[in-house]
């Protein structure tokens, strides 16, 4: 029981990852866990040297501290919303959680699985936009990708409408 946890939540900062997010940390995280933020990127044509090593490996780890500087996130071409980083701070402080964040640029399906098995994450949790039948048949559904070809337990959250 001592092992660390580290439970992935897959985020583009839209309301269904933050739906995602928010699931993670009322029913799965607990305190000492390690939550990574895994957020996929379009593939980039960058010449930036960082980008070139971190295009199939992922960024490093970035800590809570960094990824909440939008100086630093800029480096990376991501932005957190407010809302994502009010409930990862939350989370840090009340559970004792660690949080980091890792990115990749690709195609959202294979990194996603990729990175269940490079981090190593124990389980992932993964938003679902709810397409219906006809959208998800032409444009394909992340979350079905990634709960058929997962190494680890994938939880889909699926976003409620109100």
């Amino acid at each position: 029981m001592g092992d660390v946890r580290k439970v992935g939540v897959a985020v583009d900062f839209s309301m269904c990852s933050r739906a995602a997010l928010q699931w993670a940390v009322d029913n799965m995280l607990r305190k000492g866990d390690h939550l990574i933020l895994v957020n996929i990127r379009p593939d980039t044509n960058s010449e930036e040297t960082e980008m070139l090593l971190w295009e199939t490996t992922g960024s490093p780890l970035i800590p809570l501290s960094e990824f909440t500087d939008a100086h630093v996130m800029k480096k990376y071409g991501t932005k957190p919303d407010p809302e994502t980083l009010d409930i990862v701070n939350l989370v840090a402080t009340q559970k004792e959680v660690v949080v980091l964040m890792k990115i990749f640029w690709g195609d959202a399906r294979e990194k996603l699985c990729e990175a269940v098995d490079n981090i190593p994450l124990d389980c992932l949790v993964v938003g679902n936009r709810g397409l219906g039948k006809l959208k998800r048949a032409i444009l394909g559904s992340v979350s079905n990708y990634v709960v058929n070809h997962s190494s680890c337990p994938v939880t889909v959250v699926k976003q409620h409408v109100e």
